[in-house]
């Protein structure tokens, strides 16, 4: 299999994803907002109200638009943030593996949801080396993946992953790379909310705080710089 890194996703100087990506595998969905509202909360134990965030691979700013700090960025390959970005988010279009925009030690979240699969391993050091260096020392890397240990069958459903992530393997890269992982949920979300289930949103705090997780198939990791 060919690996391709966010860039090969999309077209030469236009800032848009290939094939509708927008329109198909991440449609927009009104239920989204509502479900972000309530994985906001649930991560406000690693997210304090005077943090600085930013939000790699943002997309549609589910994130950005919903988490309480001080001061958020989100960044994607896609225009598409440009218009999702909220009040008070800074929209910024490039390279997710590129944060020469931000100074040394001058963050304290950085957050990827659903990212990695999408890149290739260089591309995905390269984003972990800048991650570290642009937080500050404490400083929380929070990942949202799906887990191949899980959900393997529909894995590739979505046609732009290239790279598999567990648990495990997820957890023994960021080691690696010099990380110290202070939390593993290996069953954190289900694997896609593109589905009728994503309307029951009143459901989203029990599931959140439930030891049984059925259908889940993305997994939360943090790491610390």
């Amino acid at each position: 299999m060919t690996s391709h890194s966010v860039e090969d996703l999309t077209e030469p100087g236009e800032g848009v994803y290939r094939r509708g990506y927008f329109s198909t595998r991440f449609a927009d969905d009104p239920n989204r907002t509502r479900v972000w509202q309530h994985i906001c909360r649930h991560l406000g134990r690693w997210i304090g109200p005077n943090d600085s965030v930013l939000d790699l691979g943002a997309g549609r700013c589910d994130f950005a638009n919903n988490v309480v700090a001080a001061s958020v960025t989100a960044l994607d390959a896609d225009d598409t943030v440009l218009s999702s970005a909220g009040p008070g988010v800074k929209a910024i279009v490039g390279d997710c593996s590129d944060l020469s925009a931000f100074q040394d030690d001058s963050l304290d979240v950085v957050l990827a949801s659903n990212l990695l699969e999408h890149l290739d391993r260089a591309t995905t050091l390269r984003l972990l080396g800048e991650a570290r260096r642009v937080l500050k020392s404490g400083g929380r890397l929070i990942l949202l993946q799906p887990n191949f240990r899980l959900k393997p069958g529909a894995y590739f459903d979505d046609y732009t992953h290239v790279a598999i992530f567990t648990d495990r393997s997820l957890r023994d890269l960021l080691t690696a790379e010099g990380w110290t992982v202070t939390h593993v949920a290996r069953r954190f979300l289900p694997l896609s909310m593109n589905s009728r289930g994503s309307r029951l949103t009143f459901l989203v705090p029990w599931y959140l705080r439930s030891p049984i997780k059925p259908l889940a198939g993305q997994m939360l990791l943090i790491a610390v710089a």
